[in-house]
């Protein structure tokens, strides 16, 4: 079973488990039909993690996040002036965004996809590039979350002449029901099937990449690409009632942020019914939310934080952040394997190498990922995240793999989910599509469908309440797969068009 953010994303990721594939091949595939599904989300100018347990193996994660540019005699450090700024329009909740070439960090996500299938995978590169080639070639019929997305990343996707060209080639977003073709992006989905990570270390794809971004003031180098690496870590695992969670460890910090609030709600009984969950989880959240901030994100890169975490208390930012460009596939072979991978570009930085179809990330540019100011990260740093891509054991067995996008509220949409399927047995589907609440600052952001007597007893509880009007992607978009009593089970969240499709034991694909 696979679960993602788009129904192609899924379906070639579910056709890998069809050709033997392990998990990591599934979302291996998934990922690269992102590219071109779920575009301008993810794609080879992004960065992400990959949370993976092979059927007989011990679970390793895969850091291949963005790093800070610089390196190497051409290096120069972040001008915070040379940022472009653009305002996302998000129902009441804007925000300014900072984009351009000077905001791009060193992509991980190609280096990455094709270190876990070398290493975790047993199909080869090209078959699991072929479906996101040819998504691309084809292209992709516009839907309505698409459309939206398009619509409030407008400015990002027309910043410059190349990303504008390819997005926008009427001079509007596109619409609901057109198709967006990508050839430039299936070529270059090909030349990372036949040459892998060393497509965008070395050769004409990595030199168009530093060409561009150098004659256009942005800061990768040659260097940069050559000396990035893919960095194995040991997962972050938490006991949560009987199960557990495997999540990113430091120096990303959604695990640890996930973590503490699972360890906020272990000091209460189990939660029966809508009541007692949403105080719950809103309770620790809250709780949780205290460690964000400056000094948290900073001591992330120091030695014994883990030994610290639990101990520290730091003031918390006040803000409703807007959609983060993310997105999340999980899966779970037939063998018992397990993957879990999130992937993000920012929001997007409006630079697309010209002749390849790359959208770059803006990383350098994120405030949540930046908290101490622009320009602070060293040459060569990795740099953090919230992503947290997670799985569940219970007996050593597999429970579930998940995970969501979302920028900082994935944190709450994970939680509600474990919550969820942990303490209530809830199918996949319902626990992802369950309404959520949010703390941020000193509010709690409250989502359309949670009863009026339970917003009723959250305010008694002190919490200030933001209400929103129906579902809204705002609240994440969790990935999810699970094994229930009849089997795996898995769900695509509604909030983000996501789908889930499984393999029968007859090997025929089924789209949920």
């Amino acid at each position: 079973m696979v679960a993602a953010g788009h129904p192609l994303t899924a379906r070639a990721g579910a056709e890998a488990l069809a050709r033997g594939g392990s998990a990591v091949d599934a979302v291996v595939a998934a990922a690269f039909a992102a590219a071109a599904a779920e575009t301008p989300l993810t794609g080879p100018g992004a960065g992400g993690f990959l949370l993976l347990r092979p059927a007989h193996g011990r679970a390793v994660l895969l850091d291949f996040f963005v790093s800070a540019p610089g390196l190497g005699p051409e290096g120069r450090p972040l001008d915070p002036a040379d940022l472009w700024a653009f305002t996302v329009p998000f129902g009441g909740a804007d925000q300014v965004f900072h984009i351009g070439p000077a905001s791009v960090a060193v992509p991980g996500m190609v280096p990455g996809l094709c270190r876990a299938a070398a290493r975790y995978g047993r199909l080869p590169l090209p078959d699991l590039v072929a479906a996101g080639a040819r998504i691309a070639r084809e292209g992709v019929v516009v839907t309505e979350v698409t459309s939206y997305l398009h619509e409030i990343l407008f400015d990002m996707l027309t910043a410059t002449p190349a990303a504008a060209a390819l997005y926008a080639p009427e001079g509007r977003p596109v619409r609901p029901g057109e198709r967006l073709v990508l050839p430039e992006l299936a070529d270059t989905l090909e030349e990372v099937g036949r040459r892998g990570e060393r497509a965008l270390r070395e050769g004409p794809l990595a030199e168009a990449l530093v060409r561009h971004l150098q004659e256009s003031g942005g800061h990768v180098t040659a260097e940069d690409l050559r000396a990035y690496e893919v960095v194995e870590r040991e997962p972050l695992e938490v006991g949560y009632r009987d199960v557990l969670l495997l999540t990113n460890p430091p120096p990303s910090s959604g695990g640890v942020l996930i973590a503490a609030a699972l360890h906020a709600l272990e000091e209460r009984p189990p939660p029966a019914g809508d009541l007692a969950f949403y105080l719950a989880v809103a309770e620790a959240g809250r709780r949780a939310n205290l460690l964000r901030g400056e000094p948290l994100m900073e001591e992330l890169h120091g030695e014994g934080f883990i030994e610290r975490f639990w101990a520290r208390l730091a003031a918390a930012r006040a803000s409703r952040r807007p959609t983060g460009s993310t997105t999340h596939v999980s899966a779970i072979d037939p063998d018992g394997g397990m993957a879990s991978l999130s992937s993000s570009c920012g929001s997007g930085s409006g630079v697309v190498v010209p002749g390849t179809g790359i959208l770059l990330n803006n990383m350098l540019g994120e405030e949540d990922l930046n908290p101490g100011g622009f320009g602070r990260w060293p040459a060569g740093a990795r740099m953090t995240s919230m992503m947290a891509p997670t799985l569940i054991l219970r007996g050593g067995e597999p429970l579930a793999s998940l995970g969501s996008a979302g920028s900082n509220r994935l944190r709450s949409a994970i939680l509600q989910t474990v919550t969820s399927l942990v303490d209530e047995g809830l199918p996949v589907a319902a626990a992802v599509a369950r309404p959520r609440v949010h703390p941020e600052g000193d509010g709690l952001d409250v989502e359309g469908g949670v009863p009026e007597a339970v917003i009723a007893a959250l305010a008694r509880d002190g919490h200030r309440i933001r209400r929103w009007e129906g579902t809204s992607l705002f609240f994440g978009g969790v990935s999810a797969v699970a094994v229930g009593p009849g089997g795996l089970e898995g769900a695509g969240d509604p909030r983000r068009g996501g789908a889930a499709a499984g393999v029968t034991r007859a090997g025929e694909v089924v789209e949920l």
